[in-house]
């Protein structure tokens, strides 16, 4: 039986502190090098890609058509300067989806 891997691809600054919960990580300085990256990582065993959100920002059409699959699931997530809100408005966004309502920003009044 083989075990599915978790992989992170970032800058260098923001991504090396996965490396210590045994997390693949790929460093990458530019969205044509996250982009190679991904279409490597989408080849091979891993269940869930967390990409930077600075990066992910460029790579919109490449994560959506990967997010089609079931595997991996590719997850933008803030880098070491704070975040963008790409990422959980990607996870609203799928909420809203899977049960059609939206149910973790709802506005009362």
């Amino acid at each position: 039986m083989s075990m599915y891997k978790i992989a992170v691809i970032g800058d260098k600054d923001s991504i090396l502190g996965f490396k210590t919960l045994g997390v693949t990580t790929f460093p990458v300085v530019d969205a044509g090098a996250a982009l190679a990256v991904l279409k490597q990582v989408s080849r091979e065993k891993y269940a869930v890609l967390f990409i930077t959100e600075e990066l992910a920002q460029h790579l919109e059409d490449p994560i959506a058509e990967l997010n089609k699959r079931f595997l991996p699931v590719v997850l933008p997530i803030p880098n070491n300067k704070g975040t963008l809100g790409i990422g959980i408005s990607k996870v609203k966004e799928s909420v809203e989806k899977a049960i059609g309502a939206d149910i973790l920003f709802r506005k009362e009044g």
